[in-house]
């Protein structure tokens, strides 16, 4: 059973930093996408950043919201992705989930989810 976890969420001030890291259970070569979405209660989860591995090589996506602030990036050894969020807002208050596209399963992973809470 694949499973991916997420670590480092918290409580931050407006304008701190926080670094929130995804770990596989398998070989993160088994995902083509990895990425970040967020979901505040009543709102529909919406996509923060990801990062694609493709024969053309890697690229990342990010939300017009964050671009600037947050940074994901990929470990193969360790089998991790990880989202640096800097100049944290409290609009960027979320439960944060990772993300995987499984290309042997054909499907997509979700994470548990990690809260993030940013004060004014």
């Amino acid at each position: 059973q694949v499973q991916l976890v997420e670590t480092g969420g918290g409580l931050v001030q407006a304008g701190g930093s926080l670094r929130l890291s995804c770990t596989t259970s398998g070989s993160i070569f088994r995902f083509s996408q990895l990425g970040w979405y967020r979901q505040i209660p009543g709102k529909q989860r919406e996509l923060v950043a990801t990062i694609t591995t493709s024969t053309r090589g890697v690229s990342t996506n990010y939300a017009d919201s964050v671009k600037g602030r947050f940074t994901i990036s990929s470990d193969n050894v360790k089998n991790m992705v990880t989202l640096q969020m800097n100049s944290l807002e409290p609009e960027d208050t979320a439960v944060y989930y990772c993300d995987g596209y499984d290309v042997y399963d054909g499907r997509s992973y979700w994470g548990q989810g990690t809260q993030v809470t940013v004060s004014a």
